[in-house]
């Protein structure tokens, strides 16, 4: 490891200071391989060659070289999604190697990962969230049950995963079982949740003592997605998003309340983005992603782009603040 970090005034101040070396993890080996791979090319066209070294990898093929180069690595930007990268084993790996990286740890991500073990903290939070089952492999299914305890239609998606795969709104008995052995191709555990249909919002917040909640997003999928499923994730023109959200501003304010209810109640670090549904002046809370999308046109640089922050500035400051969490726990 270098022996001269740079302070995080530092990369913006002094322009005759060696250039930080960066690890780029983008890839992996999630079914959110391909997103993390386009991810991973925006942010290495976007980040300052002036101040930064860039040293791509994918862990899919490259743990070796990277293990390999961590004394040159000044700090790692993780672009991945999914398993294995966005549920704290690559930050584990990242720890054992001392290499900073942006956002959250070990605990925090693998907390944010599972989304029943964030509910029961959202909950313990005082945080409101739809009413909700999980299933496990295994169980006998007693889908009239659930319809009686939950209504319809209801959301049946995978405990762990992101991007809305494996994940399905249901709208009859009859096809509740079709969508949990959807579900359980995923995982090995399946959330059933009331789908309680309102304005989507997004929540991001920024920073590791002192949290800044970025303005709020409006999310409409097209007329033909009835979520913001995968495609309407990706596929460019259908969803439209609107930032700052046209809600009115006490219901802004507590979503930001919310927001950062979350991220402290997951354990998080640095940024994260909270999932949030606004329905009947109530606003519950969805999931909170720790390593939101990093595409120029992704929710969360969009927002940090509202607030005044470029796509590049907002790589710069995680960079900083993940340079800031590593030396306080050092």
């Amino acid at each position: 490891m270098n022996t001269t970090r740079p302070n995080s005034n530092s990369l913006t101040i002094d322009k005759t200071m060696k250039k930080i070396t960066i690890a780029l993890l983008s890839g992996g080996i999630s079914s959110e391989r391909e997103v993390s791979l386009n991810s991973g090319r925006q942010v290495f066209e976007a980040l300052n060659k002036e101040k930064y070294n860039i040293i791509r990898y994918d862990p899919k093929t490259d743990l070796n070289r990277l293990t390999s180069d961590a004394p040159q690595i000044d700090a790692a930007l993780i672009i991945l999604h999914g398993p294995y990268g966005e549920d704290g084993t690559v930050q584990a790996l990242l720890d054992l190697l001392n290499i900073p990286y942006q956002g959250s740890g070990v605990l925090g991500s693998a907390i944010a990962m599972n989304k029943l073990v964030s509910k029961q903290l959202y909950e313990k939070a005082g945080i409101p969230v739809p009413p909700y089952i999980s299933v496990q492999r295994g169980d006998v299914p007693d889908t009239r049950a659930y319809v009686e305890q939950l209504g319809l239609p209801v959301v049946v998606k995978p405990v762990q995963g992101g991007s809305s795969i494996g994940m399905s709104i249901v709208k009859t008995e009859d096809s509740l079982k079709i969508a949990l052995d959807k579900a359980f191709s995923y995982d090995d555990t399946v959330l059933i949740e009331a789908y309680l249909k309102g304005i989507e919002i997004t929540g991001g917040i920024i920073g590791n003592e002192n949290l800044e909640a970025l303005p709020l997003i409006e999310i409409i999928p097209d007329e033909n997605h009835e979520f913001f499923d995968y495609e309407a994730k990706y596929v460019a023109e259908l969803t439209q998003e609107i930032c700052p959200a046209h809600i009115d501003d006490a219901l802004t304010e507590k979503a930001k309340v919310y927001a950062k209810m979350a991220h402290h109640a997951l354990c998080c670090r640095g940024y994260s983005r909270t999932d949030m549904i606004l329905k009947d002046q109530n606003i519950y809370v969805l999931e909170t992603n720790t390593i939101p999308g990093m595409t120029r046109t992704s929710l969360f640089p969009q927002a940090a782009q509202a607030a005044g922050l470029s796509f590049s500035q907002l790589l710069d400051r995680l960079i900083e603040l993940g340079i800031e969490e590593h030396k306080r726990k050092c």
